[in-house]
């Protein structure tokens, strides 16, 4: 049942955090939106109104925030299948995939779908058009990045997805009233703009609670040296994005809910792709009180989700990256699988130059392994089978034959990799929970799984898990942690 606009403006009066990008207020008196978290002063219900997301409060005219700043305002994960359509278009354009019609008609043939059924999903799910949806999405990366860095304003244009500067200065003049030069000042002026050397620093947002130690925690245990690089308080990977190069450094900042990215400027034009995959990766957009609420039903798990409300389902940076490692760790230690996939790509990583003695080698891409024969893997200590669905793996992926990003059909990329030799159904449902981010994932046949669960089988297993949907990849987490 959609709230009503009381009960909107009761949790807007809260400045709970739960609520923020959950919804946005518009207030008729001064023609802003805000999020419920806003520090400003409270107005009349009267003069408020709500919208469910960023782009329907600028359809009304209603400019950003310059305090709350609606453009970092964490997203929401996906719970069905219109809004995984909604979310997949979004990081389309978000990556800059999606700038005409027919990147909607590549959409809606995964979903089996016309491109009109897609447009009216977008429009139901998020009140406006795909194009509207551009529009503002490239507008509000745009505004993050003329106040929280001194990148050039041309820069900036260009690596929103503006196709002219003339094309950009009339659009942000058009929506917020203002130049970009005078938001650049503003910002300047309350000192909140990095240095400009070799690197910028932006803000990613996510909702609390948010449990930073134990995401670093696991990601740690399966650094790909030279690759990634993972300390007590940050994460640092090397990054290839098209023809584009460069390395990421993320820390935390509790005290605003968010992660800092730390980019090379070698990776400004292809900025939304780069967020999107950080986002992915960290799980920025999990929605943890309507998870924690619903899998504390459940009295097996109730203890554990108390413990840890913040849990997140750790994704991939790349999709390709973590299913070869998923299949060198089938049947071997967390331990043994990582220390074959550093010898796979110190052996075909290409090499970058870093500030860090740490990073050195670039991810391999699948069309070099697609290429190799079983020997050439098999030498690394690598059995032949595993190899084998290395380079099938590889195969798919260079040909796209397989997708494996967040937002496609979780089932149907599950049978796909089902298919491929020596790719079984735990190996298929782990990809699917870190590459796909799909929350409802569930290796069943994990033995880490049955045994905390008291020692029960596959099967067994499965029909405990229903009750979990549909947050089964996030059971898992709590399952591995121990119960």
């Amino acid at each position: 049942m959609e709230p009503s606009p009381e009960l909107y403006y009761q949790a807007y009066v809260s400045r709970d955090p739960r609520f923020d990008g959950v919804f946005y207020i518009g207030v008729t008196s001064t023609g802003i939106y805000c999020r419920p978290v806003c520090p400003a002063r409270t107005p009349k219900a009267s003069n408020c109104r709500f919208y469910g997301s960023a782009e329907a409060a600028e359809k009304d005219s209603f400019r950003p925030c310059l305090r709350c700043r609606p453009e970092l305002a964490p997203g929401s994960a996906p719970v069905d299948d219109a809004r995984r359509i909604a979310q997949l278009l979004m990081q389309r354009i978000g990556n800059g995939l999606i700038d005409s019609g027919a990147g909607l008609e590549v959409i809606a043939g995964q979903f089996e779908l016309s491109s009109r059924q897609i447009r009216r999903i977008v429009q139901k799910e998020l009140g406006v058009s795909p194009i509207e949806l551009i529009q503002t999405r490239r507008l509000l990366l745009a505004k993050q990045l003329l106040a929280e860095t001194a990148l050039p304003v041309t820069e900036i244009a260009f690596a929103s997805g503006f196709a002219s500067l003339r094309r950009f200065n009339d659009a942000f003049q058009t929506r917020y009233g203002m130049a970009p030069s005078r938001l650049r000042k503003e910002a300047a002026e309350g000192g909140v703009i990095a240095a400009a050397y070799d690197t910028s620093v932006l803000q990613i947002s996510y909702r609390p609670p948010y449990d930073w130690k134990g995401i670093l925690n696991f990601l740690a245990k399966r650094t790909v040296k030279s690759v990634e690089w993972v300390t007590e308080e940050s994460y640092a990977r090397t990054v290839r994005l098209g023809q584009r190069t460069g390395w990421i450094r993320l820390t935390h900042a509790p005290g605003k809910n968010a992660l800092m990215m730390e980019f090379t400027h070698s990776l400004t034009p292809v900025l939304p792709a780069l967020m999107s995959r950080v986002r992915h990766l960290f799980d920025l957009n999990a929605r943890p009180d309507v998870i924690s609420a619903h899998l504390q039903k459940d009295s097996f798990l109730k203890d554990a989700v108390l413990r840890n409300p913040g849990l997140r389902v750790p994704g991939a940076f790349d999709g390709f990256e973590l299913a070869a490692r998923a299949i060198l760790g089938q049947q071997v230690t967390v331990k043994a699988a990582t220390t074959l996939a550093c010898r796979l790509m110190e052996a075909y990583g290409d090499p970058i130059e870093t500030p860090f003695a740490e990073l050195s080698r670039l991810s391999p891409l699948p069309e070099k392994l697609a290429k190799l024969g079983v020997g050439e893997i098999a030498r690394y200590g690598i059995v032949s089978a595993r190899a084998k669905s290395v380079i099938a793996l590889a195969q798919v992926c260079a040909s796209a034959v397989l997708t494996l990003e967040p937002g496609v059909h979780p089932e149907k990329a599950v049978a796909q990799l089902d298919a491929l030799p020596g790719i079984g159904p735990w190996t298929a449902h782990y990809i699917a929970m870190r590459a796909l981010r799909w929350p409802d994932g569930f290796p069943k046949e994990d033995i880490a799984i049955r045994n905390n669960l008291g020692g029960v089988s596959a099967k067994e297993a499965d029909a405990m898990s229903q009750a979990w949907r549909p947050w089964r990849s996030y059971a898992v987490l709590h399952i591995w942690n121990g119960l």
